[in-house]
């Protein structure tokens, strides 16, 4: 007779077959079960949140640096709606999460119990798919399932609500046999027809483009190799969104930096001058495409995406790919290798001129940005974290807002999984939090958050994660005493109206680092800013640096809300110059 197993025994014989080696989570009545249940499991280590949301951004964070999937264990009632943020955030970025969820007993559904809520219901929108576990027998069949759904097709969040008597009661568990990887074949659905037909586009255009997204790095290591090798066979010019940086190397002279609300002005102008736009693992969303209805006006579009119903969801495109990236790509190598080997030599001349006026949209120089002897530029600090990390092989994570963005357009990626931030969602307070997450996967790595003054507060208690497991993340605080992008667009749309966007009484942020047992950093000048970074660098200890920038500086180039894509706010540099050239403008 199979020994019998109570549900909590199941929930780790589950995780272990699934090669679970951390959960990120916050125990809680509705959960103790498997809770007590850890102490049998030497192989998975259990990480100790301070906050629900925690353990979702440190799952997001282990889980996009890792590329497997995060796991989270939280109790009933709050505990379960403490972690919907870290759930929405996932599920619009793509990334793979399973959430364990501790309910009240059975019976007691739907009587208001005592931290109860309707946990499937509540997150029914957040996630690919939540189940409510109502019977022990299917209990390890959903758990599985869930992992399935988690990592395979388009990657996201699943939850899995077990109550606390199914925790409790035994049954045999099967034997697992795990599936092969599923992101192949699976969800391949394209033709060699289809692949011919991009092929024979891309010889005609004359204004050709790739635009490519986080579809690229989720899809593996080996899609971001494929996709440089692309570019070499076609000499292409391309560019990427805030999540699919690192994809494509970002000093690589055929990348024209990111593109969208604050990305290059070389970039915007080539997607909408284009002739030909391959979407590759991106989804068109609004602050890529700015005014839907002057989005790219005269181009073919491409659009390659594992997703189909990521396809004319926004932007009606003409030739859609369905498929995993990678095979994808792969598929379009071999065939301009078997039919058109001399792709780049004939195309050469073919799209010499836009290269041409590509150059001359580099020439605005759209990132610089006037500097200071005095005071730090945020945009300086940046510059100069990167050129003392470049080296070492960094992690980079980020809060949200403009560091979030000067962060994106001054720090070059090289590597896929470098880079963690939210970007549907925008949540404040992913970054911390994302950083434990990512020095558990990478602990001999350098992990640093790129953070804010008003973001890094959210979620500041997760400080006490990083020292309690000895985690050496840096919180880089660009502190301007305002919720900066907050500011901005007010100073720009609403008539400088500041309204609550000044973060008064702020802590000082060195005690508060003492305070939690950390090390405590300041920077107040441009000269003293390189030793306090090498001094951050060479601490073995997880380090909050309080970096004091300048408080007005805006993040440009902008495009404003409501305008096509074409039209930018061009920073301080650019007026200047044209005060200079008599033009006077700074919408282009």
């Amino acid at each position: 007779m199979p020994k019998l197993l109570s549900g909590a025994e199941i929930v780790f014989k589950c995780l272990e077959d699934q090669n679970v080696e951390y959960i990120f989570g916050y125990p809680g009545g509705a959960v103790l079960p498997i809770y007590d249940e850890l102490k049998n499991h030497s192989s998975i280590k259990h990480i100790l949140v301070r906050h629900e949301q925690g353990a979702g951004h440190a799952a997001e964070g282990y889980a996009r640096s890792s590329g497997k999937p995060g796991v989270v264990l939280v109790t009933s009632g709050p505990g379960a709606t403490n972690v919907v943020t870290a759930l929405t955030d996932a599920y619009m970025d793509s990334v793979p999460l399973v959430c364990i969820s501790g309910q009240v007993p059975t019976h007691l559904i739907g009587t208001d119990a005592f931290q109860e809520c309707d946990t499937t219901g509540i997150t029914r929108p957040c996630t690919k798919h939540n189940w409510l576990v109502k019977d022990i027998r299917d209990l390890s069949k959903i758990i599985h399932k869930a992992f399935e759904v988690a990592t395979t097709g388009r990657p996201g969040p699943v939850l899995v609500d077990i109550p606390k008597d199914i925790q409790f009661q035994k049954t045999d568990y099967p034997k697992f046999k795990k599936k092969n990887k599923l992101n192949g074949k699976v969800h391949n659905h394209f033709s060699q027809k289809e692949i011919d037909e991009l092929v024979k586009l891309m010889s005609k255009s004359k204004k050709p483009i790739f635009y490519t997204g986080g579809g690229v790095i989720n899809s593996g290591p080996k899609a971001s190799e494929l996709l440089r090798e692309l570019v070499a066979v076609t000499g292409f010019p391309i560019t990427s969104t805030l999540q699919g940086l690192g994809c494509f190397p970002g000093d690589d002279n055929n990348f024209l930096g990111m593109l969208g609300m604050h990305g290059t002005y070389e970039a915007n102008n080539a997607m909408h001058d284009c002739d030909l736009m391959i979407n590759i693992g991106a989804r068109f969303d609004d602050r890529i495409t700015g005014k839907i209805d002057e989005f790219s006006p005269k181009s073919k579009k491409v659009h390659i995406d594992i997703d189909p119903s990521s396809i004319n969801k926004n932007v009606k495109v003409d030739l859609p790919i369905v498929g995993d990236v990678q095979s994808v790509i792969s598929s379009i190598i071999k065939t301009i290798k078997k039919t058109k080997p001399n792709f780049v030599k004939s195309n050469k001349q073919q799209i010499s001129k836009w290269w041409e006026q590509i150059g001359k949209w580099r020439e605005k120089k759209s990132l610089d940005y006037i500097n200071s002897n005095e005071t730090i530029k945020p945009q300086y600090a940046v510059q100069r974290l990167y050129e003392l990390t470049k080296n070492k092989d960094t992690f980079i994570t980020t809060e949200v807002g403009q560091h979030q963005m000067w962060a994106a357009q001054h720090y070059k990626f090289d590597k896929p999984n470098r880079w963690m931030t939210s970007g549907g969602l925008g949540t404040m307070g992913y970054g911390l939090p994302a950083a434990v997450g990512v020095q558990i996967a990478h602990p001999k790595k350098l992990v640093v958050d790129i953070a804010g003054e008003a973001s890094v507060l959210m979620t500041i208690q997760e400080m006490s994660t990083a020292v309690q497991y000895n985690l050496p993340i840096k919180i880089f605080i660009l502190n301007n005493e305002y919720m900066g992008m907050v500011r901005q667009w007010q100073e720009l749309l609403h008539e400088k109206n500041y309204s609550e966007s000044y973060t008064a009484a702020l802590p000082d942020f060195v005690k508060l680092a003492e305070a939690y047992g950390c090390v405590g950093i300041r920077a107040k000048t441009p000269d003293e800013l390189d030793d306090k970074i090498i001094e951050m660098i060479n601490t073995d200890r997880p380090v909050i640096f309080d970096c004091l920038v300048d408080k007005q500086e805006n993040c440009f180039p902008m495009i404003p809300s409501g305008k096509p894509h074409n039209q930018m706010l061009l920073g301080p540099k650019d007026q200047e110059q044209n005060k200079i050239t008599g033009k006077g403008k700074t919408l282009v």
